[in-house]
């Protein structure tokens, strides 16, 4: 943020400032459902610390959004505004994992199938559970399940 502000980069001051409000928005949901059970008050502020994991989820939320943006915008021929929403994107992938190229989400994907024993495509909620969590970060949710629809197809 220090270093978006002195460069006099607008658009990652922008977009740290508002993934810093989401983190901010995230602890405070986890401390209210904390609170609301029997933990010592003394610990809640630790507690409601989020986890690197729960912080790349925020992320991942945000370019989600980003993601979803960029389409209605083209659909609707804003292509200036879609144009903001991809260099917002471009920024928030700076602090996520790399993500996995389709190949290997697809060899995992083929793992998950063989490991549940399905080849039927009703059964891709049972194959995304087991494959989700082994991805998670790393790759897109709609990425996952279009490949894993494609395997299951074949």
């Amino acid at each position: 943020m220090k270093k978006a502000m002195k460069s006099g980069d607008a658009t990652k001051r922008l977009v740290l400032s508002l993934v810093n409000s989401a983190i901010k928005n995230k602890e405070l949901q986890k401390r209210n459902k904390l609170s609301k059970s029997s933990v010592d008050v003394g610990k809640l502020e630790e507690l409601s610390q989020l986890t690197d994991g729960e912080v790349l989820e925020v992320i991942s939320s945000e370019a989600k959004k980003r993601k979803e943006s960029i389409e209605s915008y083209e659909k609707g021929g804003r292509e200036e505004l879609a144009q903001k929403e991809r260099d917002e994107l471009i920024i928030l992938m700076e602090y996520m994992p790399e993500q996995m190229p389709e190949d290997e989400i697809r060899t995992e994907a083929k793992k998950a199938i063989s490991e549940i024993g399905t080849t039927d495509i009703k059964e891709i909620g049972k194959v995304l559970g087991v494959l989700m969590p082994k991805l998670k970060g790393r790759a897109d949710g709609q990425t996952v399940s279009r490949i894993v629809k494609e395997e299951l197809s074949t």
